[in-house]
């Protein structure tokens, strides 16, 4: 179900490139249904917070009525950065799935490795590449089309 659950996610992060935002995706999975949603919105809510595993928590934990996602599994297209690691913990989230490895900024093996720490109260099982192809095609594609001079776009 990881490859499905993982095009979601992927139909998400179209939605951010649509208004011109890093194509990054998140849905929140719970009992075998997507309880949350979220895409970045960093531009258009100039909110540097507005990250889309940021959003996507924030939505589950209001349908769960808890901030605890005890039984959920979050899906994201590229590998969380050390806000949206660290918001993985504190969610006490069981289990992450993400597409595309970030060499820059990831904070699930690349650089850091804060869902697994030792040194932490809770560890999160964590699933890599699914879909890794397709997530890091959206974001070469991205940021070819930001690099072309602004005449072209």
């Amino acid at each position: 179900m990881d490859e499905t659950w993982m095009q979601a996610a992927i139909a998400e992060a179209e939605r951010a490139a649509a208004h011109d935002d890093v194509p990054i995706g998140a849905v929140v999975v719970r009992d075998g249904e997507v309880i949350a949603r979220g895409h970045n919105r960093r531009e258009v809510d100039q909110d540097p917070t507005a990250h889309a595993e940021i959003l996507a928590l924030r939505d589950a934990a209001a349908v769960v009525g808890s901030w605890r996602l005890d039984g959920c599994t979050l899906y994201v297209t590229l590998e969380p950065c050390t806000m949206c690691a660290g918001a993985l913990v504190l969610a006490r989230l069981p289990r992450l799935v993400f597409g595309a490895d970030d060499p820059k900024a990831g904070a699930v093996g690349a650089l850091y490795d804060v869902p697994r720490d030792p040194r932490l109260n809770h560890r999160v099982e964590v699933v890599r590449g699914v879909a890794a192809e397709r997530c890091g095609q959206l974001l070469r594609d991205f940021f070819a089309r930001r690099r072309k001079p602004r005449q072209l776009r």
